[in-house]
């Protein structure tokens, strides 16, 4: 059955919000509709499954509670509540808009498109989410799994992973939305994407709006959504240096403010270039990074961690410090077992904190 009228998606709405509203998973940052939650939990749960973002938005919210909370934080303090989440330029990026939120907007996450939007890392579906659920504002928003549900519901092949289809579908939501309720009309398909209109094996026999659905008539589902596949992510190698100095402290330097990473703390580490030994090019990297004189020990630990774009081969070595009481440089520190927690660390660099610290 096709959207083609006022009673048919009128139909369509009351399927869904009825669904929804019966069936809708007891989350955190549903329980209020703090736009500043609602916030938080959107810039979380980009690329991040629901499962994994709870743990991390409750601390995150315990810690900074509040629009003030989180404007007024150290950058390392906030980093370190991100800490495992990844996509570390979410968590700045969210703080600096709520830093103007909170000098501009006297620490009101502001209603209006224009100027939610304006915000540095709001995007159209971030506005979206915000205005719907925190405001009752009938905006689309739209992710992967609106953009996978409506492809089926109306039986496209555009490849969803053009802009030109995202335009295309946020203009559809726009003429879909419940003006009565956008909120859960939002949730809903994104719920329903997430629940019962899955990627691989939709359940289409318990689909609230299946008598809706043209890929379900036609029986193209499983065809259903188009999507460019993504190129294979690029691998770097790396040598990486575990070391002491005589107090039993670990060195760890600190990543540029730009770039992957951007601020996180790590094992001295270096990207291997050429046919030279590994434990040479990292011999000599200590030696002019950090003037340390150094013997080379043993692999201990090797770890690989695959971003979007990018594939890190990372080699650990034990490393032996000859010359005693040398400073590191201004973006290092010698730390101790304690201390070290308080840092904000990669994934990739916990995990050798994890493997060297306890071994």
């Amino acid at each position: 059955m096709q959207l083609e009228n006022k009673a048919s998606v009128k139909r369509f709405q009351d399927d869904l919000l009825t669904w929804f509203k019966g069936n809708q998973r007891d989350l955190p940052w549903r329980q209020d509709g703090d736009p500043y939650k609602v916030w938080v939990s959107e810039i979380m749960l980009q690329q991040t499954r629901v499962d994994t973002v709870i743990p991390f938005f409750n601390r995150f919210v315990d810690k900074f509670p509040t629009i003030e909370a989180l404007a007024i934080a150290e950058e390392g303090d906030v980093l370190k509540a991100w800490e495992g989440l990844g996509y570390y330029s979410r968590a700045r990026n969210l703080q600096t808009a709520v830093r103007e939120v909170h000098e501009q907007y006297n620490g009101i996450v502001p209603s209006s498109k224009a100027e939610i939007s304006k915000l540095k890392g709001v995007g159209p579906y971030t506005s979206g989410a915000i205005l719907s659920i925190a405001y009752g504002i009938p905006e689309p928003a739209v992710d992967g799994n609106v953009m996978r549900v409506i492809s089926r519901i109306i039986a496209s092949y555009d490849d969803i992973s053009k802009q030109k289809a995202r335009v295309k579908i946020e203009g559809i939501i726009a003429t879909l939305i419940s003006i009565d309720d956008p909120s859960s009309f939002n949730q809903g398909l994104m719920e329903l994407g997430a629940l019962i209109c899955t990627p691989t094996s939709p359940s289409c026999s318990i689909c609230p709006v299946q008598k809706h659905c043209l890929a379900f008539e036609q029986k193209i589902q499983l065809e259903l959504p188009i999507k460019a596949k993504k190129k294979q992510p690029k691998e770097k190698k790396l040598v990486c240096a575990f070391i002491k100095n005589e107090n039993d402290q670990v060195l760890i330097h600190q990543r540029p403010t730009t770039g992957l990473l951007a601020s996180l703390w790590e094992f001295p580490n270096v990207e291997l270039e050429g046919e030279e030994l590994m434990e040479l090019q990292l011999e000599k990297f200590l030696q002019n990074e950090f003037s340390l004189q150094t013997t080379i020990g043993q692999q201990i630990f090797h770890v690989e961690h695959v971003f979007s774009h990018l594939k890190w081969d990372v080699t650990i070595f034990d490393v032996e410090l000859l010359s005693i009481g040398i400073k590191p440089n201004e973006r290092s520190q010698w730390v101790s077992a304690l201390e070290i927690k308080a840092y904000p660390f990669p994934v990739s660099h916990q995990k050798i904190m994890k493997h060297c610290l306890i071994n």
